[in-house]
């Protein structure tokens, strides 16, 4: 190996290494006089070694080399690596350098000159120039932005917080300072929350992932009820900061807990005077019947007539009253702690219109419905109205009804679609609420409680009805419950 490389450098020479390197390289003498000069010199330089060689190196206008030379100063230790300096170009126009000198020596160690390789960085340098101009631009442009949004949330009649990543306050807005006082650089749980520990509940690491975030709380000792979205900031770029935005919903809030206690105490208004109703109407309407199956061969036909209507009028009451009872209950009852079978809600709702079905000769079909956490008796309220009212509309211009569901990422659907004449555009929104019934109900029985009953028990459970055409003609019912879970 050893010998391989005397050839080697046998064949190649010092000089001719030099040459080919791409790095600029001259030799200078104790004189400072160029006694060397590589062919990167030339290209880098544009001056050719004829005109180098022998000129003392100052005809280069090297900075700060004029003024302050490092090769040959003592209190310079050599050598001297990836130092920045400029000289003078043939052509008239400086370049920048980054170079490495060192001294020469002989075998005695005594000086003898010095060497000095450099590199052209000046392309680097009008990047770097560029790039310094375009950040120093952006900086700006960033903190007019920032200016401008701080202005905007002075403005804000809503307290507004900014935090870092470790929770320090850096800004809050002049509606803040008002209810709390100045604390920034606080812990945003100390400053806000009072507390000494980050909020278990905390939704920093969330949102400097992209997300935003609704929270419900308190601020300060205040009183007052606040509804908190949280942001990421900046909204273009990765988020370093969280941007809190507090608006009071107290107000909201105490409206919402009254209006809860006025339909708790209408729930149970109506429940009692259900009850109370109903208690009478049952004897009323077996005293009907009796006297109908006993005395009717002795009454005229106009005692007939009037007996069939008292205990039609009473049916209906009685008819009434349940749909009232049925209604008020939605709400009130607690959620299972497991999921409820809906298929299962499904065939004991068919075995209880059994009837009707044969009567109407009716073709049900269930496809595979999702379980939910709904107490029992509402999910087989709002199936027997849906498939009741398919029953009495539909069945007879087509026999065919559907009961269908599907499970989404944060709501559960429910679908009884027929094939009836359907409803029309403008009394879609009206037959869910009480005692509304469309053209179509003319001659038919009923209370309009029913739907108005799946639509309060959608709202219950934080969802919606509503009815829309079936492709061909007829009435798809759907009812929506969101965020349910499984």
């Amino acid at each position: 190996m050893k010998t391989e490389l005397h050839r080697l450098l046998a064949e190649y020479p010092l000089e001719t290494l030099l040459q080919t390197i791409p790095t600029g390289l001259f030799l200078v003498n104790k004189d400072s006089q160029v006694v060397y000069w590589n062919v990167g010199a030339e290209r880098i330089t544009g001056y050719s070694a004829a005109e180098a060689v022998g000129r003392h190196c100052f005809f280069l206008e090297g900075h700060p080399c004029l003024e302050t030379c490092a090769l040959f100063a003592e209190d310079v230790p050599k050598p001297v690596i990836g130092t920045d300096c400029s000289m003078r170009h043939r052509d008239g126009r400086r370049i920048e350098l980054t170079k490495n000198v060192d001294l020469l020596r002989n075998h005695d160690g005594e000086v003898i000159g010095g060497i000095e390789a450099f590199v052209d960085i000046t392309r680097l340098k009008e990047l770097e120039t560029s790039l310094r101009s375009a950040v120093e631009e952006r900086t700006r442009e960033l903190e007019l932005e920032k200016a401008g949004l701080r202005s905007v949330l002075d403005g804000m009649a809503d307290p507004v917080y900014i935090c870092d990543s470790t929770h320090k306050i850096t800004f809050i807005n002049r509606a803040m300072q008002e209810r709390l006082g100045e604390f920034k650089e606080q812990p945003c749980y100390q400053a806000l929350h009072q507390r000494q520990e980050i909020c278990p509940n905390c939704p920093l690491e969330q949102v400097l992932a992209g997300e935003v975030v609704q929270q419900e709380a308190s601020l300060g000792e205040t009183s007052r009820t606040y509804e908190i979205i949280h942001s990421p900031y900046p909204v273009a770029d990765k988020p370093t900061h969280k941007l809190g935005v507090f608006r009071d919903i107290t107000e909201r809030k105490q409206a919402e807990r009254q209006l809860r206690r006025a339909n708790r105490e209408l729930d149970a208004f109506v429940s009692t005077v259900s009850h109370d109703l109903r208690s009478p109407l049952t004897p009323l309407i077996g005293f009907s019947e009796l006297l109908e199956e006993r005395y009717a061969g002795k009454l005229d036909e106009i005692g007939r007539e009037s007996l069939g209507e008292i205990k039609k009028t009473a049916t209906k009451m009685m008819a009434l009253l349940e749909d009232l009872l049925t209604l008020a209950r939605v709400g009130q009852l607690k959620n299972p702690p497991y999921p409820v079978d809906m298929g299962q809600v499904a065939e004991d709702v068919l075995v209880e219109l059994a009837d009707k079905i044969v009567e109407r000769q009716a073709k049900v079909s269930i496809t595979e419905l999702p379980d939910i956490r709904i107490p029992e008796p509402l999910l087989s309220d709002m199936l027997r109205n849906l498939l009741a009212n398919a029953l009495k509309y539909a069945a007879e211009h087509d026999p065919r009804i559907e009961i269908s569901g599907q499970r989404f990422l944060d709501r559960v659907r429910y679908v009884v679609a027929d094939h009836g004449p359907g409803i029309p555009a403008d009394e879609r929104e009206e037959i869910f609420e009480p005692f509304k019934r469309g053209r179509s109900s003319h001659g038919r029985t009923g209370t309009g409680i029913g739907l108005a009953t799946v639509a309060k028990i959608a709202r219950v459970y934080n969802g919606h009805a509503w009815v829309e055409q079936t492709p061909g003609g007829g009435a798809t019912f759907v009812v929506e419950l969101a965020g349910a879970e499984k």
